[in-house]
Protein backbone atom coordinates (compact mmCIF):
# COMPACT_ATOMS: atom_id res chain seq x y z
CA UNK A 1 0.00 0.00 0.00
CA UNK A 2 1.45 3.04 -0.90
CA UNK A 3 1.81 5.94 1.63
CA UNK A 4 0.86 9.15 0.27
CA UNK A 5 1.72 11.12 2.96
CA UNK A 6 5.21 9.93 3.36
CA UNK A 7 5.57 10.67 -0.21
CA UNK A 8 4.47 13.99 -0.19
CA UNK A 9 6.40 14.74 2.56
CA UNK A 10 9.45 13.46 0.21
CA UNK A 11 8.15 16.38 -2.21
CA UNK A 12 8.09 18.81 0.24
CA UNK A 13 11.78 17.71 1.07
CA UNK A 14 12.83 18.40 -2.25
CA UNK A 15 10.82 21.41 -3.32
CA UNK A 16 12.53 23.07 0.12
CA UNK A 17 15.77 22.00 -1.17
CA UNK A 18 14.79 23.33 -4.54
CA UNK A 19 14.48 26.52 -3.29
CA UNK A 20 17.56 26.95 -1.77
CA UNK A 21 19.33 26.04 -4.25
CA UNK A 22 17.35 28.69 -6.45
CA UNK A 23 18.65 31.22 -3.79
CA UNK A 24 22.11 30.34 -4.56
CA UNK A 25 21.93 30.46 -8.31
CA UNK A 26 20.13 34.37 -7.91
CA UNK A 27 23.36 34.93 -5.95
CA UNK A 28 26.00 33.27 -8.66
CA UNK A 29 23.60 34.31 -11.53
CA UNK A 30 24.01 30.69 -12.30
CA UNK A 31 20.94 28.34 -12.32
CA UNK A 32 23.34 25.06 -13.97
CA UNK A 33 24.12 24.35 -10.16
CA UNK A 34 20.65 22.64 -10.38
CA UNK A 35 22.47 19.84 -12.25
CA UNK A 36 25.21 19.40 -9.65
CA UNK A 37 22.76 18.89 -6.62
CA UNK A 38 19.52 17.37 -8.87
CA UNK A 39 20.76 13.68 -7.85
CA UNK A 40 21.42 14.57 -4.23
CA UNK A 41 18.05 15.41 -4.04
CA UNK A 42 17.21 11.93 -5.13
CA UNK A 43 19.27 10.63 -2.11
CA UNK A 44 18.00 12.95 0.48
CA UNK A 45 14.78 11.26 0.09
CA UNK A 46 16.10 8.35 0.69
CA UNK A 47 17.99 9.37 3.41
CA UNK A 48 14.84 10.95 4.80
CA UNK A 49 12.78 7.47 4.30
CA UNK A 50 15.89 5.86 6.12
CA UNK A 51 15.37 7.75 9.12
CA UNK A 52 11.70 8.04 9.06
CA UNK A 53 10.44 4.83 10.51
CA UNK A 54 12.33 1.70 12.01
CA UNK A 55 10.66 -0.52 9.06
CA UNK A 56 13.42 1.38 6.67
CA UNK A 57 15.67 -1.01 8.26
CA UNK A 58 14.84 -3.48 5.98
CA UNK A 59 17.29 -5.92 4.74
CA UNK A 60 16.26 -4.23 1.42
CA UNK A 61 16.56 -0.54 2.63
CA UNK A 62 20.44 -0.71 3.06
CA UNK A 63 21.88 -1.77 0.14
CA UNK A 64 19.61 0.71 -1.75
CA UNK A 65 21.04 3.56 0.57
CA UNK A 66 24.72 2.51 -0.54
CA UNK A 67 24.30 2.13 -4.51
CA UNK A 68 21.96 5.55 -4.46
CA UNK A 69 24.75 7.08 -2.35
CA UNK A 70 27.71 5.90 -4.37
CA UNK A 71 25.27 7.49 -7.58
CA UNK A 72 24.71 10.33 -6.52
CA UNK A 73 27.64 11.96 -4.91
CA UNK A 74 29.70 10.62 -7.73
CA UNK A 75 27.37 12.42 -10.04
CA UNK A 76 27.21 15.47 -8.12
CA UNK A 77 30.98 15.89 -7.72
CA UNK A 78 31.59 15.11 -11.12
CA UNK A 79 29.25 17.95 -13.01
CA UNK A 80 30.32 19.67 -9.62
CA UNK A 81 34.24 19.56 -10.78
CA UNK A 82 33.77 19.90 -14.85
CA UNK A 83 31.49 22.96 -14.16
CA UNK A 84 33.77 25.21 -11.72
CA UNK A 85 34.91 28.01 -12.86
CA UNK A 86 33.16 27.76 -15.99
CA UNK A 87 30.01 29.84 -16.90
CA UNK A 88 26.57 28.90 -16.95
CA UNK A 89 25.87 25.89 -19.09
CA UNK A 90 24.89 26.72 -22.83
CA UNK A 91 21.41 25.50 -22.38
CA UNK A 92 19.97 27.34 -19.45
CA UNK A 93 21.74 30.77 -21.28
CA UNK A 94 19.24 29.71 -24.09
CA UNK A 95 16.89 29.37 -21.60
CA UNK A 96 17.35 32.67 -19.97
CA UNK A 97 17.60 34.43 -22.42
CA UNK A 98 14.33 33.20 -23.90
CA UNK A 99 12.60 33.92 -20.46
CA UNK A 100 14.13 37.37 -19.73
CA UNK A 101 13.13 39.75 -18.38
CA UNK A 102 12.90 38.90 -14.78
CA UNK A 103 13.95 35.42 -15.46
CA UNK A 104 15.80 35.27 -11.86
CA UNK A 105 12.62 34.91 -10.26
CA UNK A 106 10.76 32.75 -12.90
CA UNK A 107 13.80 30.24 -13.01
CA UNK A 108 12.26 29.25 -9.69
CA UNK A 109 9.20 27.40 -11.03
CA UNK A 110 10.38 26.37 -14.46
CA UNK A 111 14.19 25.34 -13.59
CA UNK A 112 13.87 24.15 -9.66
CA UNK A 113 10.47 23.30 -9.14
CA UNK A 114 10.25 21.18 -12.17
CA UNK A 115 13.53 19.81 -11.42
CA UNK A 116 12.40 18.76 -7.86
CA UNK A 117 8.94 17.42 -9.37
CA UNK A 118 11.03 15.06 -11.95
CA UNK A 119 12.91 13.95 -9.03
CA UNK A 120 9.67 12.98 -6.77
CA UNK A 121 8.21 11.09 -9.60
CA UNK A 122 11.99 9.67 -11.11
CA UNK A 123 12.00 9.08 -7.03
CA UNK A 124 8.99 7.51 -6.47
CA UNK A 125 10.15 3.67 -6.54
CA UNK A 126 12.39 4.19 -3.64
CA UNK A 127 9.00 3.94 -1.46
CA UNK A 128 8.89 0.63 -1.63
CA UNK A 129 12.32 -0.23 -1.82
CA UNK A 130 13.36 1.46 1.68
CA UNK A 131 9.55 0.15 3.73
CA UNK A 132 10.06 -3.33 2.17
CA UNK A 133 10.15 -5.80 5.40
CA UNK A 134 10.37 -8.77 3.05
CA UNK A 135 13.44 -10.25 2.30
CA UNK A 136 15.88 -10.26 -0.55
CA UNK A 137 14.65 -12.37 -3.14
CA UNK A 138 16.67 -13.32 -7.42
CA UNK A 139 14.83 -9.55 -8.56
CA UNK A 140 16.49 -7.87 -6.25
CA UNK A 141 19.66 -9.62 -7.05
CA UNK A 142 18.53 -8.66 -11.06
CA UNK A 143 17.73 -5.07 -10.55
CA UNK A 144 21.14 -4.42 -8.37
CA UNK A 145 22.98 -6.20 -11.46
CA UNK A 146 21.62 -3.30 -13.88
CA UNK A 147 21.78 -0.67 -11.14
CA UNK A 148 25.52 -1.10 -11.29
CA UNK A 149 26.22 -2.06 -15.00
CA UNK A 150 24.37 1.09 -15.30
CA UNK A 151 26.74 2.78 -12.75
CA UNK A 152 29.88 1.52 -13.90
CA UNK A 153 28.82 2.52 -17.63
CA UNK A 154 28.24 5.90 -16.66
CA UNK A 155 31.23 6.40 -14.47
CA UNK A 156 33.54 4.84 -17.20
CA UNK A 157 32.19 7.09 -19.97
CA UNK A 158 31.96 10.40 -18.23
CA UNK A 159 35.90 9.74 -17.16
CA UNK A 160 37.04 8.87 -20.67
CA UNK A 161 34.94 12.04 -21.57
CA UNK A 162 36.83 14.07 -19.09
CA UNK A 163 40.04 12.77 -20.32
CA UNK A 164 39.70 13.38 -24.04
CA UNK A 165 38.58 16.63 -22.72
CA UNK A 166 42.18 17.58 -21.21
CA UNK A 167 44.11 16.12 -23.90
CA UNK A 168 42.04 17.60 -26.85
CA UNK A 169 41.60 21.40 -25.25
CA UNK A 170 40.84 22.59 -28.72
CA UNK A 171 38.01 20.40 -29.33
CA UNK A 172 37.21 17.11 -31.77
CA UNK A 173 35.20 14.07 -31.23
CA UNK A 174 35.68 11.16 -28.80
CA UNK A 175 34.95 8.20 -30.71
CA UNK A 176 36.94 5.76 -28.92
CA UNK A 177 36.12 3.46 -25.37
CA UNK A 178 32.31 3.29 -24.66
CA UNK A 179 32.02 6.40 -26.86
CA UNK A 180 33.00 4.37 -29.95
CA UNK A 181 29.66 2.29 -29.20
CA UNK A 182 27.14 5.06 -28.38
CA UNK A 183 27.22 8.41 -28.89
CA UNK A 184 25.98 9.04 -25.44
CA UNK A 185 27.30 6.15 -23.16
CA UNK A 186 27.24 8.30 -19.85
CA UNK A 187 23.21 8.81 -20.81
CA UNK A 188 22.66 5.02 -21.37
CA UNK A 189 24.26 4.19 -18.39
CA UNK A 190 22.16 6.50 -16.09
CA UNK A 191 18.65 5.01 -18.21
CA UNK A 192 19.94 2.04 -17.40
CA UNK A 193 20.57 2.17 -13.39
CA UNK A 194 17.04 3.24 -12.82
CA UNK A 195 15.49 0.65 -14.70
CA UNK A 196 17.54 -1.59 -12.16
CA UNK A 197 16.17 0.28 -9.29
CA UNK A 198 12.51 -0.30 -10.38
CA UNK A 199 13.12 -3.91 -11.02
CA UNK A 200 14.18 -4.07 -6.95
CA UNK A 201 11.09 -1.89 -6.61
CA UNK A 202 8.79 -4.97 -8.09
CA UNK A 203 11.07 -7.31 -5.97
CA UNK A 204 9.56 -5.22 -2.93
CA UNK A 205 5.61 -5.32 -4.09
CA UNK A 206 6.20 -1.78 -6.05
CA UNK A 207 2.62 -1.40 -7.91
CA UNK A 208 3.21 -1.52 -11.99
CA UNK A 209 2.67 2.25 -12.45
CA UNK A 210 5.87 2.89 -10.63
CA UNK A 211 7.24 2.17 -14.33
CA UNK A 212 6.90 5.86 -14.67
CA UNK A 213 9.81 6.06 -13.08
CA UNK A 214 12.72 4.71 -15.09
CA UNK A 215 10.54 5.39 -18.70
CA UNK A 216 10.36 9.23 -17.49
CA UNK A 217 14.23 8.76 -17.05
CA UNK A 218 14.87 7.78 -20.74
CA UNK A 219 12.45 9.90 -21.76
CA UNK A 220 14.07 13.39 -20.71
CA UNK A 221 17.77 11.39 -21.44
CA UNK A 222 16.57 10.91 -25.13
CA UNK A 223 14.11 13.19 -26.39
CA UNK A 224 13.86 15.79 -24.45
CA UNK A 225 16.41 17.63 -22.17
CA UNK A 226 19.60 15.25 -23.03
CA UNK A 227 20.17 14.09 -26.26
CA UNK A 228 18.58 16.46 -28.24
CA UNK A 229 19.77 19.34 -26.51
CA UNK A 230 23.60 18.52 -26.79
CA UNK A 231 23.49 17.20 -30.36
CA UNK A 232 22.15 20.35 -31.34
CA UNK A 233 24.88 22.50 -29.79
CA UNK A 234 27.71 20.58 -30.62
CA UNK A 235 26.21 20.02 -34.37
CA UNK A 236 26.34 23.85 -34.71
CA UNK A 237 30.00 23.76 -33.39
CA UNK A 238 31.57 20.76 -34.66
CA UNK A 239 31.18 20.00 -38.38
CA UNK A 240 32.93 16.45 -37.81
CA UNK A 241 30.33 15.51 -35.14
CA UNK A 242 27.89 14.92 -38.04
CA UNK A 243 30.07 11.92 -39.70
CA UNK A 244 30.19 10.79 -36.00
CA UNK A 245 26.39 10.66 -36.19
CA UNK A 246 26.11 8.63 -39.13
CA UNK A 247 28.49 6.27 -37.78
CA UNK A 248 27.49 5.36 -34.34
CA UNK A 249 24.21 4.74 -32.61
CA UNK A 250 22.67 7.52 -30.60
CA UNK A 251 22.21 6.16 -27.48
CA UNK A 252 22.29 2.15 -26.88
CA UNK A 253 25.57 0.72 -27.18
CA UNK A 254 25.69 -1.35 -30.53
CA UNK A 255 29.02 -1.70 -33.19
CA UNK A 256 29.95 1.24 -35.48
CA UNK A 257 28.09 1.25 -39.06
CA UNK A 258 30.11 0.72 -41.65
CA UNK A 259 30.40 3.48 -44.02
CA UNK A 260 29.29 2.50 -48.00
Amino acid sequence: MMDWTLAFTVLGLLIGMATVTWLISVIKKDVSIVDSVWSLFIFSALLLLWFADDTARAPRAFPALVLVGIWAIRLSLHLTVRNWGHPEDRRYQTIRQHYEPMFWLKSLGIIFIFQSVLAFIIALPILPVMLSQGPLNPLDVIGMGFFVTGLLFETIADYQLMRFKSHHPGGGVLNQGLWRYSRHPNYFGEALLWWGFWIMALAAGAPYWMILSPALMTWLLVKFSGVPLLENDLKARRPDYLAYIESTSSFIPRRPRQKL
